[in-house]
């Protein structure tokens, strides 16, 4: 262990499996945790090396040598004897030390340029306390608007991030063709992506609603089906992936989103006929719970007919949804089902919500489905919790009329108010700090081939920490977003807890709130180590 070169002081560190917050000092080496002790402070300035330059208290304005706003504390002055440098100190201020939270269910370049997404989506994330963004790609319409191989298609996505990202990021893919399936084991082997997805509502749906050419929406070679025979192909594709690499299968999984596109497409019919539906509440109504439930339970069928055991049912917004994942559990205990909602499920309604803004899939749900996810977020039976954040612009969300649900856009940005949201509600709610660390970091790093340098407050782990003033309460306006979208579902939420801080392998990439403008994150080839 080499000398430190920063100390977070006078924090309380959540980690996994303690209930209660720990006040400790975090010593950081060359970006990774290296000690978790009490008076590491203390103790470096008594030994003569430290702490280095003016120590930059946290949340009280730049830190160390660092330009306000502009970046991460510059490197470190020299000792106060003038013999060699020092670590530097950071004053937490007494606020909550949170591991980077790993934000396992983004979209970058959906609707804007991918280099620009990555940009803009990831200073977002920082605002946040997320240090890892998972992001979803696939070819087809939207993203880079193209098909063919991902041979072709990834390298293209891996050099258009490069470079772009404020924090450290990897990709799951959806295998959309035949081929896909047939290239799963080179994007393992080559590429390091270990997790793939299937939309299930495409069937006779796109991103929006009805689509009456699935082919050409997601540019899939003519003759071929985007339906139940192809996901139990993927699974099998991914299976045999899992057996090819035996010493990568805990970490290679599949990705469902749960709705059925023939039930979509009769409700939808029905909900635009009665002239008393309309906004958020016709989404809902338009996308039914049971519609979700049933593609949870057909999932779940393939999944035990194929043998696939690492499944992840995603972003479950219903009771009816969630009440399926787990009786599909019970059915088929050989099968490994990990249980994901958003924040947004959490957070906000189809009433309480600001405006057609929060049209998403699946759609924001009454306020008895959102008591119900805190339920079963609350009794043990949920994951982890992610963001789904798509940024769609103003221009391009609302369609000619802004009022009709059915003409906008679907998604948007949430990576900001992930932790602040989950530490606010579930602080209220009784949810001990250590659950919200394994909800928003410790589960998802672990389950998607991250676990051995992410998730987690812990020696020899990554030195990504979030800082959380508890005691600041705030209202949420997307003006103070560094996301590039102009509005958001949550404006004039009252939130109790702020990230302040955030740190990226020890680099710190947030003070007092501003964003740096130095995109310093790298793309995670999994399983990393």
């Amino acid at each position: 262990m080499g000398q430190l070169d920063l100390i977070i002081t006078n924090v309380k560190v959540v980690l996994d499996d303690q209930e209660q917050p720990q006040d400790l000092d975090i010593g950081v080496c060359d970006g990774r945790i290296v000690q978790l002790a009490p008076g590491l402070a203390r103790a470096a300035a008594a030994a003569g090396d430290g702490p280095a330059g003016p120590a930059g208290p946290a949340g009280d304005g730049p830190a160390g040598d660092g330009p306000a706003g502009d970046g991460p504390a510059g490197p470190a002055g020299p000792a106060r004897d003038g013999t060699r440098p020092g670590p530097r100190v950071v004053d937490g201020r007494g606020r909550l030390a949170f591991p980077g939270v790993v934000d396992a269910h983004q979209h970058w370049g959906i609707y804007r340029p991918l280099p620009d997404d990555a940009y803009s989506e990831s200073r977002a994330c920082a605002q946040g306390g997320v240090t890892t963004a998972l992001t979803y790609m696939r070819t087809g319409q939207y993203y880079l608007n193209k098909g063919g191989p991902y041979a072709d298609f990834f390298p293209e996505v891996l050099t258009a991030t490069e470079g772009r990202a404020v924090v450290d990021y990897a990709y799951h893919l959806a295998p959309m063709s035949q081929q896909h399936i047939e290239e799963i084991p080179m994007l393992v082997g080559e590429h390091g992506v270990t997790s793939f997805k299937v939309f299930m509502f495409y069937g006779s749906h796109g991103l929006h609603g009805r689509s009456q050419d699935q082919s050409a929406f997601l540019m899939t070679p003519p003759g071929e089906r985007y339906d139940y025979a192809h996901f139990e192909f993927v699974m099998r594709g991914i299976e045999a992936a899992r057996q090819r690499y035996p010493e990568l299968a805990d970490s290679i999984s599949l990705s469902l989103h749960c709705e059925t596109a023939e039930i979509m497409s009769a409700y939808t019919k029905l909900v635009e006929q009665d002239p008393e539906l309309s906004g958020l509440a016709a989404y809902h109504r338009s996308r039914p719970p049971h519609s979700e439930g049933l593609a949870v339970t057909i999932a779940a069928y393939l999944a035990h007919e194929t043998g696939l055991p690492t499944i992840n049912l995603l972003h479950l917004s219903s009771r009816k949804a969630v009440e399926a994942a787990l009786l599909m559990a019970d059915a088929f205990p050989h099968i490994d089902f990990r249980r994901e909602v958003t924040i947004g499920h959490l957070l906000a309604d189809c009433d309480t919500a600001h405006g057609i803004g929060g049209k998403v899939n699946p759609p924001l749900r009454p306020r008895d489905d959102v008591e119900a996810l805190w339920g079963y977020l609350l009794d043990g039976r949920i994951d982890w919790v992610v963001s789904d954040h798509a940024c769609c612009r103003d221009e391009l969300k609302f369609g000619a009329d802004r009022d009709d649900v059915f003409l906008a856009k679907s998604g948007f940005g949430g990576a900001e108010y992930l932790l602040a949201g989950m530490v606010s509600e579930g602080g209220r709610r009784g949810l001990p700090m250590n659950r919200v660390a394994q909800l928003t970091a410790g589960n998802p790093a672990r389950r998607y081939g991250l676990g051995a340098t992410k998730g987690s407050i812990r020696v020899g782990l990554d030195a990504d920490i979030a800082l959380v003033d508890t005691g600041r309460t705030w209202t949420v306006r997307a003006a103070d977003s560094a996301s590039a979208q102009e509005y958001t579902p949550f404006e004039g939420f009252e939130l109790t807890a702020k990230v302040t801080d955030t740190f990226l392998r020890g680099r710190q990439i947030m003070i007092d709130g501003t964003v740096t403008t130095e995109p310093t994150g790298r793309y995670l080839a999994r399983p990393t180590s």
